[in-house]
């Protein structure tokens, strides 16, 4: 085996263990949903500060804690399906589904505001007088306007990322590489993604159609993971053997 092979064998087996990884953290949070206060939302500034006082994994929870360890995950991932296109003619398109997603890893990362929160939280919670607490709500409203999940503020980094799970998935279906129904579970699942992150962004009172758009496509993406996870895992090994 050449260093070549030996270096996509650990890309290939990182990447496998990132997408699988990802997975476990969706499944959490789909299990985190059911938990008492779990699905409820909060309104206002003060409910976001009651609710890191009361609760503070919640908080961070709702804030996209977990989303930032789905998009850390996503590196090791995207640079492994990329690597598995490296030699064909579709890699090209790999090279810019990669790059769209770790943009929106970037942008993320930029825009999470779940810690800043949480301090804000703590600040209020110890406040003395009003003037200090009126100053703490307008820079915790502040906040929220950037860092708010599925809003004006956070959708261009879910936007990105989920463009470049449809791009990827395309690329997939062409490079016949991966099986047809991993890439059709990306095309849907990610296109039903972007379909609700535009309704929950700038249309209010999100109906029960766009939830629905969520559950489908959050849950198609769970099965994209899985089964990319198994390929690259397949992969890993057929690069040790060749």
């Amino acid at each position: 085996m050449d260093t070549n092979d030996t270096a996509s064998k650990s890309i290939y087996k990182i990447g496998a263990i990132s997408a699988i990884s990802a997975f476990v953290v969706g499944i959490l949070e789909i299990l985190i949903t059911f938990l008492p206060g779990g699905s409820e939302v909060q309104e206002t500034v003060l409910d976001w500060f009651i609710l890191f006082q009361e609760n503070t994994f919640l908080g961070l929870r709702n804030m996209g804690l977990l989303n930032i360890f789905l998009t850390i995950l996503g590196i090791a991932t995207y640079f492994a399906l990329y690597t598995a296109h490296r030699n064909t003619r579709y890699q090209p398109y790999a090279a810019i589904a990669m790059i769209v997603s770790f943009i929106g890893v970037g942008v993320f990362l930029a825009t999470n505001r779940a810690f800043a929160m949480l301090d804000l939280s703590n600040q209020y919670a110890l406040g003395t007088t009003e003037a200090q607490k009126g100053i703490l709500e307008a820079a915790g409203q502040t906040m929220l306007s950037v860092g708010a999940s599925h809003t004006p503020g956070t959708f261009l980094a879910f936007f990105l990322s989920e463009v470049a799970g449809f791009m990827i998935s395309i690329v997939m279906l062409r490079s016949n590489i991966f099986s047809r129904a991993t890439a059709y579970a990306g095309i849907v699942g990610f296109g039903f993604l972007l379909i609700f992150e535009f309704a929950s962004s700038f249309i209010s009172g999100l109906s029960a159609v766009g939830i629905l758009f969520a559950m489908l496509g959050g849950l198609l993406s769970l099965v994209w993971y899985a089964l990319i996870a198994r390929k690259l895992f397949e992969l890993s090994k057929a690069e040790t053997t060749s």
